[in-house]
């Protein structure tokens, strides 16, 4: 076993597992939540055996699991040497957050030429503006609620081309964006932030909701990127010597900078 191998294994040695669907579906589901819980790291190698040694799985459930987690670009096969942990590609996150900022400004305007408003408005409205804070959604629950924000504002513009392809979008930042809400005061800038977009679409000003949208979306991004720096490199600092994590580090420290000047 490798030094990467043996990190990652006592990383994961304390999850609990699930037991639900199939041995496949337990395998993918154990790997996703390495991989976003930041046990499983960019740069990390492993391999099949490693696995279903820990899991207790055999290979085809394995295998079918890892291949399932390339479709969706979170590992990729080596070439005889097992598979890795992507890199995070920051630079495609970042065009991902363009292309989603230029599909929901749009639905803001088509919301607002609507004859009627959608139904969703007051839902969304009784969700964001709470009759108190204790009431207010934390952990898992609000990261579920703010996605159906933002994908549920964009399928009452009414364009499903529109609506399938800002899925995508959502599903391929999910495993970073489930970040931003990590720490309280995201929290509280969620809530005050999509009141603004909503007050916005109320009063019928489609530019105001989508400049109040496109700080959201870009406040986010930044406070998203930071929290992620900050896992790898708690979690490069708990593995010295992982191969590639610190490659990862210093390519988005070099964009960081280049973002900013």
């Amino acid at each position: 076993m490798s030094r990467s191998q043996a990190h990652w294994s006592d990383r994961t040695a304390a999850r609990p597992r699930r037991r639900r669907g199939s041995m496949a579906d337990r395998v993918y589901d154990a790997l996703k939540e390495d991989i976003f819980e930041f046990r499983l790291i960019p740069g990390d190698k492993f391999s099949e055996t490693d696995v279903a040694n820990r899991l207790g799985a055999s290979r085809t459930p394995v295998r079918e699991a890892l291949y399932r987690l390339q479709r969706e670009g979170y590992v990729e096969v080596l070439f005889r040497s097992g598979w890795l942990v992507k890199p995070f590609d920051f630079e495609q996150v970042e065009e991902l957050y363009d292309l989603r900022i230029t599909l929901e400004r749009a639905a803001m305007h088509k919301i607002c030429r609507l004859p009627e408003p959608p139904a969703i408005l007051a839902q969304l409205n009784a969700i964001w503006h709470p009759d108190h804070p204790s009431e207010r959604a934390v952990g898992s629950t609000v990261r579920a609620l703010d996605e159906s924000f933002h994908c549920g504002l964009v399928a009452a513009a009414g364009n499903r081309e529109m609506t399938a392809i800002h899925r995508e979008i959502t599903e391929r930042l999910r495993v970073i964006r489930r970040l931003d809400f990590t720490r309280p005061d995201r929290i509280d800038a969620t809530y005050r932030e999509h009141g603004e977009i909503l007050k916005a679409l109320a009063d019928n000003n489609p530019g105001e909701a989508a400049e109040k949208l496109t700080a959201h979306i870009r406040n986010s991004q930044s406070a998203v990127r930071e929290i992620t720096m900050e896992r790898i490199r708690e979690a490069a600092g708990q593995t010295p010597g992982l191969p590639g994590t610190h490659q990862v580090i210093e390519d988005a420290e070099t964009r960081d900078v280049g973002s900013r000047s």
